[in-house]
Parts: structure tokens; C-alpha cells; sequence
């Protein structure tokens, strides 16, 4: 039995004046999944939900999310009945509870899920009858997550849900997604962290100035545009780069360290023995495996940092 897309995007543009923000852009996002668009500030993340939840038109091609239109009026009201949204610059009502926020937002609703079902899932127990202007940056996003929730959406959209988070807090919003997947919620995540994508994603679409420029799993991007696995000798410098060269001749000092690529299994312990044979000093060996951050940098020569092209 196939999979079922419940988002299909095809050839769609979104103009502002001769700005194409999202340009030509078609994918699918299939029913459970964690899919994630990922790419940095201004590539066209947050155009794109918002047409996929019925808050911006476009300009062509056609959009659907569960089997409805988003271009059609009773379509867009069935879209906004069935999912969540948490938008980016979310905010809520400061001199209410947690408690208070969620049982507001659930009144706008036939149905959807228990107030202290919600609490619970987001494991706000113990701040219930905090007010939101008291609550952390990492606790306020919890809550911001459980007001998306409050329908008993079958698709959730979080854009950006952890910028600004501190680790821990960044953490615990990746824990409950990975609960809502358990759930069999469809999650499309908009992010410019690549290591969020690479953990939580059962599927990646890397945009960049509008165009889709890589679409699969995180392993298969890896594998494919990744690069090789490297040994790092740290501390090595030219030393252990004259000893390592005629065996590795793509080897190569970066900031005093000893960069080795290894394309085979043989590779890194033949190295180690190369460094130890011959007594050479360094620090540490590091094994580095690529990931989806060598993905953009091999695919688009630039780095994102802090949410922008670096």
C-alpha cells in the first residue's frame, strides 16, 4: 500500500512585485511524517506556510492539503478546521494562564482535544496557573505548541519553532515533536538549523532563494552530497601531514589540524598505525561524519549562520 500525501504543492510561485519568493517549487508531504523545509532567513519558508494554511494567495501553479484547495473558499475553510499552525512571531495573551490561553483558543473550536490533555502533553503541569509574560522563552514556545494542537489538527505546521531557544529548551520543543510523529501527526517544520532537520526529519526539502535545490531523507542527502567521512588529527599540523600525505594524497592542514578523508574502512586504522609508526605528536583524533550542514555548504558554496548566508 502507497503512502498518502495530504500536501501536495505543484509548480507553485508567489510574486511580490518582481520578487519570486517561492519559485516553481513542487513537492509532497506524505501522511505521519516529519517533513521539514529547510533553508535560511528570506529563501521562502514562511511564504510557504503561509499559502499551505490559507493565509497568502499565490500567483501559479496549485497547492492542496487534504485533498482541499487552498485556492477555493470552502476549501481554505476546511484546510483551517483541520490543522495547526505556529507561526513564527507567536505570541498570546500576557495576563492570562497557560491554562486560560489553551481553554480561550479551545472555545473557537467544536471538539478537539482536553485542556489538561494539552497541558500534559506539553508538560506544563507544574505552570498551569502561571501567567504567559511569566513564563520562559522555551516554556512560552511549549505552550504556543499546545495552542496549535488545541483542534486535534491531522497537519501541524511549526515555522521556526525553536530560533532563540537555549539548548536545553531547543531540545525539549525536538521531544515533543517526535512525540506528536508517534501520535501519527503530520508535522511540516520550516527551519534554518540543520541539525534540527537532520534529527527529526523523516524527509528534507533544502530551499534556497526561492528554488528547491535537494529533496530527500537525511541520509540519502548525506550520502549523496555530503561528502567523504574525515579523520581530523587535531594539533597535527606539518608533521603529521608530511607522514599522512603519500598514503592520503587528499590530505590537508586547516588551522594547524590534519584533515584526511577516508573513503573506505580500511582507511582510518591504516592512518592511526601511519601516526603511530612513526611516533607523530597531535592532540586527538576525531572521526567527522558529513552532515546535512556539508549538504548546503557543498551544494551552495555558503553556510548558514545564525539564520543567514554566511
Amino acid at each position: 500500500m502507497g503512502k498518502e500525501a495530504v500536501i501536495k504543492v505543484d509548480s507553485l510561485v508567489k510574486k511580490y512585485g518582481d520578487l519570486a519568493a517561492v519559485n516553481g517549487v513542487s513537492f509532497t508531504v506524505n501522511r505521519g511524517e516529519v517533513f521539514s523545509f529547510v533553508g535560511p532567513n528570506g529563501a521562502g519558508k514562511t511564504t510557504m506556510v503561509e499559502i499551505l494554511v490559507c493565509l497568502r494567495g499565490l500567483t501559479a501553479g496549485n497547492a492542496t492539503v487534504l485533498g482541499f484547495n487552498v485556492s477555493d473558499r470552502k476549501g481554505q475553510q476546511q484546510i483551517r478546521k483541520r490543522v495547526g499552525v505556529l507561526p513564527q512571531d507567536f505570541n498570546t495573551f500576557d495576563l492570562l494562564t497557560v491554562k486560560e490561553n489553551l481553554s480561550y483558543y479551545k472555545k473557537m473550536y467544536d471538539g478537539g482535544m482536553d485542556v489538561n490533555e494539552l497541558i500534559r502533553l506539553v508538560d506544563l503541569e507544574d505552570k498551569a496557573k502561571t501567567l504567559y509574560k511569566n513564563l520562559s522563552g522555551g516554556l512560552k514556545k511549549r505552550l504556543a505548541i499546545a495552542i496549535a494542537l488545541v483542534n486535534d489538527p491531522e497537519v501541524v505546521f511549526l515555522d521556526e519553532p525553536t530560533t532563540g531557544l537555549d539548548p536545553k529548551a531547543r531540545r525539549d520543543v525536538w521531544d515533543l515533536i517526535e512525540g506528536l510523529r508517534d501520535q501519527q501527526k503530520t508535522i511540516f517544520l520550516t527551519t534554518h538549523y540543520m541539525d534540527e532537520a537532520e534529527v527529526l526529519s523523516d524527509r528534507v526539502v533544502i530551499i534556497s532563494y526561492g528554488k528547491i535545490i535537494a529533496e530527500g531523507t537525511p541520509s540519502e542527502l548525506i550520502l549523496k552530497h555530503g561528502g567523504k567521512t574525515t579523520l581530523i588529527v587535531e594539533e597535527g599540523g606539518t608533521e603529521a601531514y608530511e607522514v599522512l600525505r603519500e598514503r592520503f594524497p587528499k590530505a590537508r592542514v586547516d588551522n594547524g589540524d590534519v584533515l584526511v578523508p577516508i573513503n573506505d574502512k580500511s582507511d582510518l586504522p591504516d592512518a592511526v598505525m601511519t601516526l603511530n609508526s612513526n611516533k607523530t605528536k597531535f592532540a586527538e583524533l576525531v572521526v567527522r561524519r558529513p552532515s546535512l550542514e556539508d549538504v548546503f555548504l557543498n551544494l551552495t558554496g555558503k553556510k548558514i549562520v545564525d539564520g543567514e548566508l554566511g
